[in-house]
């Protein structure tokens, strides 16, 4: 499952350095795959979003610190727990009962950002 920020985030920016996959953003701020990943071209997430790497998508959060779901693997691949979680002076960063994934499927999802 994906990890989600929630709405008691402080905007202190612990996270998203710590984010190996760039699935970190700042409220407001728009978002690509490009950023933190080898991809290159044109990509297809799991969620069926078809995009040109570098393309800028909106932001999903404009008060708050927020998490791109289709870059999220958990740390996967890079960590034993996600980082962000792990650096979050209140806790904010939390599972994503909206986007429950299984280890194989984050894994194939931090094997697709980064080939």
């Amino acid at each position: 499952m994906a990890i989600k920020i929630t709405e008691d985030c402080i905007n202190c920016g612990a996270c998203e350095p710590e984010c190996p996959n760039g699935a970190i953003f700042a409220n407001g701020n728009a978002w690509n795959f490009a950023y933190k990943t080898s991809l290159k071209g044109s990509f297809t997430a799991k969620s069926g979003l078809v995009s040109g790497v570098d393309d800028e998508h909106e932001a999903v959060s404009y008060d708050y610190y927020y998490i791109v779901t289709d870059k999220c693997t958990e740390c996967v691949g890079f960590h034993e727990e996600p980082q962000c979680a792990s650096v979050c002076p209140v806790d904010c960063c939390l599972p994503d009962e909206a986007n429950v994934e299984t280890r194989e499927e984050l894994e194939a999802k931090m094997q697709s950002l980064h080939p």
